[in-house]
């Protein structure tokens, strides 16, 4: 396994990277996304997970240390989202013009409006309550612009969550297909928000391995 912590620069300044790869082949990569706990040993350990699933991981602080509602600014998220794919595109172990986003809570909002940039083949969200309810500077909801995805989604739900209740995910799915855009989802009855972190003594062993089966599936089909 190789990784590294590094800097990408572009229009907002620096924001920290840390990378994870197999080797130097090039392969697909995967942009992962903080969430309210921030740029932090469960965000690395997601992306050493990516790697060795045979991708190239790219964990971003777009958030820069900020707590969410002083560094997310929605006007200004895209870039670096472009800032990252553009950045990966140029890596000589990166397979050029395959890249997903996967973002967990509020990053999986972030991961979700990836999926209407131009390059990015993939988006996975995981308990993504922003996509409904708004941003935390106050901008639209993501679902609000359902008619400009351009990439396959997959978003994961938990059933018990507090932060996004059943209304919340049948109007994403309403406004998608509204939209004319499909979406693989999948809710989890008996878990709540951040289920997939390790270090919150979580008992959702059986659902964390098939979320996690669910994401290799996925990423597989879209990387095709």
């Amino acid at each position: 396994m190789l990784t590294e912590t590094t800097t990408i620069t572009g229009p907002r300044g620096p924001m920290p990277a840390f990378v994870a790869r197999l080797d130097e082949r090039p392969r697909p990569a995967v942009i992962v996304l903080e969430g309210i706990y921030g740029f932090d040993q469960e965000l690395h350990r997601i992306t050493t997970l990516v790697a060795n699933a045979g991708y190239v991981g790219c964990a971003i602080d777009y958030l820069r240390g900020e707590e969410v509602a002083r560094g997310f600014h929605s006007a200004t998220i895209e870039d670096d989202l472009a800032m990252t794919r553009d950045w990966l595109n140029e890596r000589r172990y990166a397979d050029h013009g395959k890249v997903a986003t996967w973002g967990f809570g509020v990053g999986g909002a972030v991961a979700f409006m990836g999926a209407m940039l131009p390059g990015i083949t993939a988006a996975i969200a995981f308990y993504g309550q922003s996509i409904t309810k708004g941003l935390p500077d106050g901008g639209d909801a993501p679902i609000k612009n359902a008619g400009e995805l351009r990439a396959p989604l997959l978003l994961v739900f938990g059933g018990i969550d507090t932060e996004i209740a059943e209304d919340d995910i049948r109007r994403i799915e309403t406004r998608l297909a509204a939209a004319g855009k499909t979406a693989d989802i999948q809710v989890y009855p008996n878990v709540g928000h951040s289920f997939f972190r390790e270090d919150r003594d979580t008992i959702a062993t059986r659902e964390i391995a098939d979320a996690w089966d669910r994401v290799v599936s996925f990423l597989r089909r879209s990387f095709k």
